[in-house]
């Protein structure tokens, strides 16, 4: 990479990389708009957002605390415990609820927390519940506490994902992919399930009496509370592909591996359809399986729409809900396959894709509660380059980003994609809205009013400058960072370590020193500016 070149407009990276573009324009303007740190007590394990909260899990620890991205200063929302140590967390926006990956004692766990925003005390009476058994006592009566729902499985959770517009959930196991339907029991069906539960294990009439007794206590204002519930619906089976990282929404289902990226439609019709599978699909499995004496380099692959039902990964579905008279079909949508790239100060897992993401787009004439979003969008990221696909209306990629410099992370958002380095946050224009209004108004590109093409380069703008990142996540215009960096100086570092050789007792005074002078660490909560006010700054650079 060689060093930027200052123009009239701003900067210009250029890259003498292969098969990459010469030059990417850099708008000298800023997309932030405030900064604010968190204060948290302890040093921040895992951070995720959503929902208007930031939750932050401490390291090592097994609790959860949430914070308001919407007031000023993040005051503290709630905090609970956990049933084991937290290894991911996510918010899903569609029923308010948490998903967890957990670990005890060796074993992982899925679980599902629900009313989490009613959890003010820490000690506060929570439900525990198996998948597809509703409690009775206080969710009956219509009080409302946090709900822990234990989710099964048969294999280790790998990845997890909840879609944007169901709420339903996916799980990513080491062959095997698990769909989870979000269902919901209101006031009244929930009563008549206790009761149907209640005349089978015929209860003392004492029992009876004192559960209609407190029923009839329940106040108008929690008649319309809704509990979640999940269903196990489909398995889809991978044979040959290895998910780490996994995204659902409006029933295309992206799968990512170490160097390979599989975008799947899963469909649903009331016709009896059976999907034909091909005799030589599994023999290709077990024949790459037999070559275990020979390091395999798999070529650069991409294939787009009905292309990419030629890639060398079956899938095969599984109905797992008897009552279901369903037909479900799989298409293949979108594979693409990178081949490694050992460069200078790189190790194998630098070289992995990461950050795979799956972003819906409304239209302005549409509802966000609507199950088919105007526009579906799939980005996922290498740490040199990021690829931005649109997968409604015929599969293309929109944009192909080149980064300066190693990327970490990136998260896709309407108007930006924000990519983050070990020292600064990077912003990138996305066409996705050009595309959105585009499908709104096909003629929207006029002497009156003017649309910019969905193919037009993206620019990056102005960077912002940190110590030590680690993870990102976007809640609206509110971007988290996460960062930690080591508190002393190399020459901090030299000195101690001189002192160790002179004296011990001055050694385990100097580290009470230096752990009582402040942490490593830092959460930060970064404003951007509007849409609008970062274009018309950018018009007066053009």
């Amino acid at each position: 990479m060689k060093p930027p070149r200052s123009t009239d407009k701003g900067v210009e990276f250029r890259d003498c990389g292969i098969n990459r573009p010469n030059m990417v324009h850099v708008y000298n303007c800023h997309p932030f708009a405030s900064q604010q740190i968190v204060q948290v007590e302890q040093e921040p394990g895992l951070v995720s957002c959503g929902g208007g909260a930031l939750f932050v899990v401490a390291t090592g620890g097994c609790k959860v605390e949430a914070y308001s991205l919407e007031q000023e200063g993040c005051p503290l929302i709630c905090r609970f415990a956990t049933m084991g140590t937290v290894r991911s967390i996510q918010h899903s926006k569609i029923g308010d609820y948490l998903v967890t990956t957990e670990e005890k004692n060796g074993a992982a766990y899925l679980r599902a927390y629900t009313n989490w925003r009613h959890q003010v005390q820490e000690n506060a009476r929570v439900g525990v519940r198996l998948l597809g058994h509703l409690l009775g006592g206080a969710s009956v009566r219509g009080g409302v506490q946090m709900e822990i729902i234990e989710i099964p499985l048969s294999e280790r959770p790998v990845a997890v994902a909840c879609c944007p517009v169901t709420g339903d959930l996916l799980v990513g196991c080491e062959r095997a992919l698990v769909l989870f339907a979000l269902r919901r029991q209101d006031q009244q069906n929930l009563k008549q399930i206790n009761q149907s539960q209640q005349d089978l294990g015929s209860p003392c009439p004492n029992t009876q009496q004192s559960s209609s007794q407190s029923q009839g206590q329940t106040s108008s204002s929690n008649q319309n509370v809704s509990f979640l519930d999940f269903e196990r619906s489909v398995i889809l089976h991978l044979s040959k592909f290895m998910p780490k990282r996994v995204a659902l929404c409006a029933g295309y289902v992206a799968v990512q591996a170490e160097l390979e990226v599989l975008v799947l439609k899963l469909d649903a019709s009331s016709e009896h359809e059976t999907m034909e599978e091909s005799p030589d699909t599994y023999k290709s499995a077990d024949y790459v399986e037999d070559q275990t004496d020979f390091l395999l380099i798999q070529r650069h692959q991409e294939l787009l729409g009905d292309r990419a039902k030629d890639c060398d990964v079956p899938v095969s579905i599984e109905k797992t809900l008897l009552e279901d008279q369903r037909q479900y079909t799989v298409s293949y949508v979108l594979f693409r396959r990178f081949t490694p790239e050992f460069f200078q100060g790189c190790s194998v897992e630098e070289t992995q894709l990461h950050s795979l993401q799956l972003y819906p787009l409304f239209t302005s004439t549409q509802s966000v509660s609507l199950e088919k979003p105007a526009c579906v969008f799939c980005f996922f990221s290498l740490p040199t380059a990021g690829y931005l696909y649109s997968l409604k209306g015929g599969v293309e990629l929109l944009s192909a980003y080149q980064y300066p410099e190693k990327v970490l992370e990136a998260v896709l958002t309407d108007h930006l994609l924000h990519v983050i380095t070990r020292s600064a946050l990077q912003c990138y224009t996305v066409r996705c809205a050009a595309v959105a209004a585009r499908i709104e108004d096909p003629y929207i590109d006029t002497t009156m009013k003017a649309c910019p093409p969905c193919s037009l380069e993206v620019c990056a703008l102005r960077m912002q400058l940190f110590i030590g990142l680690q993870s990102v996540c976007v809640y609206g215009r509110h971007v988290v960072l996460l960062s930690s960096a080591d508190t002393e100086t190399p020459e901090e570092t030299e000195r101690s370590t001189q002192r160790r050789g002179l004296s011990r007792k001055w050694t385990v005074s100097s580290v009470k020193e230096t752990s009582a002078a402040g942490h490593g660490w830092n959460l930060y909560v970064v404003d951007t500016v509007s849409p609008l006010t970062l274009y018309q700054e950018m018009v007066t650079q053009t």
